[in-house]
């Protein structure tokens, strides 16, 4: 058996199946409980100075 094919076979299987635990770890992750607090402070981080706009000055321009 050449290289590529044992790679490949490794691929097809163990990867394959790594990838997918991470896959629903990380779900798993995201919605695990008391995460929603996080994500709604996450979801409004671009709206945090709306009522006072950073001040634009020389310094911030460079």
């Amino acid at each position: 058996m050449d290289t590529y094919s044992i790679f490949r076979q490794i691929a097809d299987s163990w990867v394959l199946l790594a990838m997918f635990l991470f896959f629903i770890f990380t779900v798993l992750w995201v919605f695990r409980p008391g995460s929603k607090e996080l994500h709604k402070d996450a979801a409004q981080a671009p709206f945090r100075h709306d009522d006072q706009p950073a001040q634009d000055t020389e310094e911030a321009r460079q």
